[in-house]
């Protein structure tokens, strides 16, 4: 039975001392040695197999880590015996009961059950008894997220495209299932952490942590022969493949979030974010500023004099014509409404379409001939004059 906050009430009915082998008054070292001792007799590593006789050592070294688990921490094991001592003479509960059981009906008139359900749980009667630790590994808990990159064209960004993404992702790994041993050998139990799958870090003060041990990670036993897989991480990697949509308008670097892609999820928990960060390959005409586009028309000297009606591309595919002024000057730039890239709202921005005019590097007689004319038309007027009156 399981109460809220992963708080456990039938620790309330089990005596971990009898568990361990062990008196009430036995010192650390002795309830250490009582540990490994059983641990190492009954580790599911070395009691492999369906067997009835294997089944019954595998939860018997469940049973062992639970009673080590409280009694090898100091404060746990001060608050539980106190959690013993109040619930065996009956203090403070309805009915009363006497003796060192932990009865939840019957004559003593005292039912856990209906202690648990006018409390809320042992969590609530007392306290963090067995820490915060056990009870958060028992709440779901969110994958992690992903990141991954994806180079697009550019006219895919503009119009959106689905792609296809080949994901790796850490698991256990398939040769020694997750243990970091070599499949066929005895592990031993971790000296490091005699077994505990972590140590405490002092970390100033009254106050210490519980580090998942660097030498087992946490799996509390070794191997002298190590996985030749994962070389004795027992992790390993995973690959998946999914579809995942780029929305139109997507700019070169931006990141795209799709929710429950990422890794999964513990405990029920739900699965992570993946975040794509997209690429956007450079288009040979079209380049983009915000939610605009931008392009250079070249535009003939006599165009740019006279005036001219000029057809300049879209992204789109169909042209649009740029109305030229007569004595339009070089690097004027035209917006044209609508023809930029889509907006997350729906709307489009513009397109910038900037004239540059053109001279030609060879002309023939004919063109040689009017250019001269146009330079006697012009004699007098000098353009750099001003160059000279603002120099001084």
């Amino acid at each position: 039975m399981s109460t809220q906050d992963g708080f456990r009430a039938d620790w309330a009915n089990k005596d971990f001392y009898q568990v361990l082998g062990v008196g009430k008054d036995a010192t650390a070292e002795q309830l250490k040695k009582a540990y490994r001792k059983l641990a190492r007799a009954n580790h599911p590593d070395s009691n492999p197999g369906e067997s009835a006789e294997a089944k019954a050592k595998q939860e018997k070294f469940k049973a062992v880590a639970e009673a080590y688990d409280v009694l090898g921490d100091t404060d746990k094991r001060a608050k539980y015996d106190e959690m013993r001592s109040v619930m065996s003479s009956g203090r403070g509960f309805p009915g009363g009961f006497s003796g060192g059981g932990f009865p939840s009906g019957g004559q003593s008139g005292f039912d856990l059950n209906d202690l648990l359900r006018q409390t809320g749980g042992l969590g609530d009667v007392f306290g963090d008894v067995f820490g915060g630790r056990s009870r958060q590994t028992r709440r779901p808990h969110k994958g992690a997220d992903a990141e991954t990159s994806a180079t697009i064209s550019f006219t895919d960004s503009l119009a959106g495209v689905t792609i296809s993404l080949r994901l790796t992702s850490d698991s256990a790994c398939t040769t020694c299932q997750g243990t970091g041993g070599k499949p066929g050998t005895k592990p031993h139990i971790c000296q490091e952490c005699d077994g505990a799958g972590f140590v405490v870090s002092d970390v100033g003060g009254s106050f210490a942590l519980n580090e998942t041990c660097p030498a087992c990670g946490g799996r509390q036993l070794l191997y002298d022969e190590p996985c030749p897989t994962c070389r004795g991480t027992g992790r390993g990697a995973s690959s998946r493949s999914i579809q995942a949509r780029i929305p139109a308008g997507v700019k070169d670097g931006q990141r795209i979030r799709l929710r429950g892609k990422g890794s999964a999820g513990q405990n029920g928990g739900p699965a992570g974010d993946l975040f794509i960060a997209v690429k956007v390959s450079p288009h040979r005409i079209f380049s983009r500023k915000g939610d605009d586009l931008t392009i250079d028309v070249p535009v003939g000297f006599d165009e740019a004099v006279l005036g001219a009606e000029v057809k300049v591309p879209t992204w789109s595919g169909s042209p649009v014509t740029l109305k030229l002024p007569a004595g339009t000057p070089n690097l004027r730039t035209f917006r044209v409404r609508g023809k930029g890239a889509p907006k997350s709202d729906g709307s489009r921005g513009d397109l910038l379409a900037t004239v540059h005019v053109q001279v030609p590097a060879q002309l023939d007689e004919a063109a040689k001939q009017a250019v001269e004319a146009y330079r006697e038309a012009q004699a007098g007027k000098t353009l750099r004059a001003k160059l000279f009156e603002e120099s001084r």
